[in-house]
């Protein structure tokens, strides 16, 4: 028995010394691959487009749609074919669902859980968009512009509507001619040596992001762009300056177009959302804050605070009072009416 035992203890110190071992030859493995697996962001925009410029060649050809503009928006969308739409959904220009009659994918944009176009392949995507922008009415004038002129359809898109973000357009230019993609407008495809590459902001989807965008600092607040007004802003202003509809400052802000602005304000420049970003459960009211007040400091629609709040619209919060940011609150319990003893 002793000796079994003596057997089964070596047999066991054996394998702990294989296990060990294997280990030890996988850390070694990997010590080399991983240093090739961690690209730098310019590396990543170069494979891109190595990858998918003659893609974009075909599809101007078909379409007129300059191949810089196609590769930019590729760049941008997928973050170079990184995003969650793009691994998963084969999606790389963000299209959303519409009257989409293929698979779709969902994913959180500028509302939750908001349907997306899932295509078979990358060249799928490609292809739809292409047809999304011919087909598209309001896409239309854009294919009066000059192919070479990218510039125009950069601010183009912006202004049919094809994102929401302020600074869409001059993401796109400055990507275009950080990586010269405006060569592939001609139809050749040129080569580009590694010095050449210049690295690129970018474009993230988290609180605290920050760009400037002539001498403007876009900042970002439970997903949305937005900006601090200054002393010489006025509504008017910023409209011209941002290149937005008259009607969009007043509507994402809720305020009246009229609105004289204060300097420290908070502005919008996307729709709020639903609720607040994950880590902000509440809000505990301080002296003199208005629902519309935190509805601005979380980035919340005043009416889905309301909502959120069991509050009529109009209705104003006390001091100290707890205000729900994320998750309905619950009907208070009634209480219970005795009758007098008589």
């Amino acid at each position: 028995m002793n000796r079994k035992n003596s057997l089964l203890i070596h047999l066991g110190k054996l394998i702990q010394a294989m296990r060990s071992q294997f280990l030890a030859g996988l850390f070694i493995i990997f010590s080399f691959i991983h240093p090739a697996k961690v690209k730098s962001q310019h590396t990543a925009r170069q494979e891109y487009i190595d990858q998918y410029k003659n893609w974009a060649i075909d599809e101007m050809k078909r379409s007129g749609i300059p191949a810089s503009i196609t590769l930019a928006q590729g760049m941008l969308e997928s973050n170079n074919g990184n995003s969650t739409l793009a691994t998963r959904g084969n999606n790389h220009f963000g299209i959303k669902c519409h009257d989409w009659k293929g698979k779709s994918i969902r994913h959180d944009d500028d509302k939750r859980n908001e349907c997306f176009r899932k295509y078979k392949s990358a060249r799928d995507s490609y292809i739809d968009h292409t047809n999304f922008l011919m087909n598209g009415p309001r896409y239309s004038f854009l294919f009066e512009l000059d192919q070479t002129d990218y510039k125009a359809w950069a601010r183009g898109l912006k202004k049919a509507g094809y994102a929401t973000s302020p600074t869409y357009a001059g993401a796109l230019i400055r990507i275009i001619e950080e990586n010269e993609l405006d060569h592939f407008d001609s139809g050749k495809v040129r080569r580009r040596k590694a010095d050449d590459i210049e690295t690129i902001p970018e474009v993230t989807d988290i609180d605290g992001f920050e760009i400037e965008i002539d001498h403007r600092k876009i900042l970002m607040r439970n997903r949305i762009d937005y900006i601090i007004v200054k002393k010489e802003d006025t509504y008017q202003s910023l409209t011209r300056e941002l290149e937005m509809m008259p009607y969009e400052l007043a509507q994402y802000n809720e305020i009246q177009r009229d609105s004289k602005l204060k300097k420290g304000q908070v502005l919008y420049l996307q729709p709020k959302r639903g609720k607040a970003s994950v880590e902000f459960s509440y809000h505990t009211v301080e002296a003199g804050e208005t629902m519309y007040d935190i509805s601005q400091m979380y980035g919340i629609k005043l009416k889905k605070l309301y909502q959120l709040n069991l509050m009529d619209p109009g209705e104003e919060p006390e001091l100290s009072d707890e205000i729900h940011l994320r998750k309905k609150k619950k009907p208070s319990a009634p209480v219970p009416v005795t009758d007098p003893v008589g």
